[in-house]
């Protein structure tokens, strides 16, 4: 008789509730162990490697962490490590943007708790897991590359310097000054001077109308 595999699980999310919940439904799931459940801190990259999970189960705020390379640097402390990122909005940037950095598992804050459960065994199954709204955006960011074809950058027609496209898409994902400024290491006030900057060359009235313009640009772009 086989011996049912056991995925072994770590949670990490900001939200207390949201930990507890995801605890209470997986000890449900005899073929799911969560081996660790933590707010994200300085300490927990070590406690995620003591615990030696086979799945990291990142929340939403998980996004902020991702520019210090958490999920490389995990995934290169433990060997066959997956990623998976729930609590999430149908959003096709920010999907494609944590496919880049390792996630193999998106799903979206709608999800019943059955299909929480079943990404996760489907990703430690080897699997790959998305909203299907979301498929034909992976398959045009993959056909555009294996065409030769540049990379969209944001705002580049615009005349925007690497780093003001780098701001471009933080200002996609909705992020405050402070938060870019965390993000990328930078005073608050330079930022505030990029995004005046930017507002003027693309020729928008509000941050809003900056990610609009270079969205519009991007959609002509497929």
């Amino acid at each position: 008789m086989d011996v049912p595999r056991v995925v072994e699980a770590f949670l990490l999310a900001e939200n207390r509730l949201l930990r507890e919940a995801l605890v209470r439904l997986l000890a449900k799931k005899g073929e799911i162990r969560v081996v660790g459940a933590s707010p994200y801190s300085p300490a927990v990259h070590q406690e995620i490697i003591a615990a030696c999970p086979g799945i990291v189960v990142l929340d939403s705020s998980g996004l902020a962490l991702l520019s210090a390379k958490l999920i490389s640097n995990l995934q290169d402390a433990i060997p066959g490590l997956r990623v998976v990122m729930i609590d999430m909005d149908l959003d096709e940037n920010t999907f494609l943007r944590v496919v880049r950095e390792g996630v193999v598992g998106y799903i979206l804050k709608d999800a019943s708790a059955m299909e929480v459960a079943d990404a996760i065994n489907a990703v430690a199954s080897g699997e790959a897991v998305c909203p299907p709204g979301l498929s034909m955006a992976l398959f045009r960011a993959v056909a555009h590359q294996g065409n030769g074809l540049p990379a969209f950058s944001w705002g580049a027609d615009h005349g925007l310097s690497r780093r003001e496209q780098q701001l471009v898409e933080l200002l996609s994902e909705r992020l405050t000054n402070k938060e870019i400024a965390v993000r990328l290491n930078l005073a608050e006030q330079t930022v505030k001077n990029h995004v005046h900057s930017i507002l003027r060359k693309v020729g928008a009235e509000s941050r809003f109308g900056i990610v609009e313009r270079c969205e519009l640009r991007r959609l002509s772009a497929y």
